[in-house]
């Protein structure tokens, strides 16, 4: 074994070690205190979510989330061109007169529609995995977003947030995004601004029925 060798061997003998360690303190680390969540998630995660000025409707059937989002859009004389993640795909939008692009958000993009890997009922907070087929940059460039979320997705904390995802995908994704509520900043005098750094508005559309690709994506 040459030089190359054995520090390479090393180094697979010290990452072998390090996961099996980091494996042991997420199973055996006592969790501290917690909040006490006895009341209904859903009605908590409604009202935590309004609080933060996000926009909820539902919970809707499946076949009702097109209507829903166009009518939120119209009424708002926003456009009903959007784009989407890849991984939704079981949504008639044409019946409802918008079009709606299966990409990454661009620049010009005003209407981004995503699904998400859970709810946070203690604080009415999204929790999005980035992937091939969830780029975060739908969520975060265009003016408006639109998240469907499906209420068997949703947790009490975010600690279980965090449980979920080990439990479904081990190792993270290259990017775990938070959205709570409309993007905002009070950094100039003290005023709070929204749309400073993302959308000026977020939509969330709770989905009673279970939907391919809004909610468990292949991460990376």
């Amino acid at each position: 074994m040459n030089s190359r060798e054995t520090i390479l061997a090393r180094v697979r003998r010290a990452r072998t070690s390090s996961d099996a360690v980091i494996a042991t303190r997420l199973r055996e680390h006592p969790r501290g205190p917690l909040p006490n969540m006895s009341e209904d998630l859903l009605t908590r995660f409604r009202e935590r979510a309004a609080r933060l000025a996000s926009d909820v409707q539902g919970p809707l059937s499946a076949e009702q989330v097109p209507t829903a989002v166009a009518n939120y859009l119209r009424e708002r004389s926003l456009p009903v061109r959007a784009v989407r993640w890849p991984s939704i795909g079981s949504f008639e939008w044409g019946t409802v007169g918008m079009s709606v692009e299966a990409r990454a958000a661009r620049a010009d993009d005003m209407v981004g529609i995503t699904g998400a890997f859970c709810a946070i009922a203690e604080t009415g907070t999204l929790m999005l995995l980035s992937g091939a087929d969830t780029p975060a940059a739908t969520s975060l460039l265009p003016e408006t977003h639109v998240a469907l979320v499906p209420i068997s997705r949703i947790v009490a904390r975010m600690e279980d947030g965090w449980d979920l995802l080990r439990m479904e995908h081990g190792l993270p994704p290259r990017a775990v995004n938070f959205v709570s509520g409309p993007s905002r900043t009070a950094d100039i005098e003290q005023t709070v601004t929204l749309g400073a750094h993302g959308p000026y508005r977020v939509c969330i559309v709770l989905v009673a029925d279970a939907v391919t690709g809004i909610a468990r994506p292949v991460v990376g």
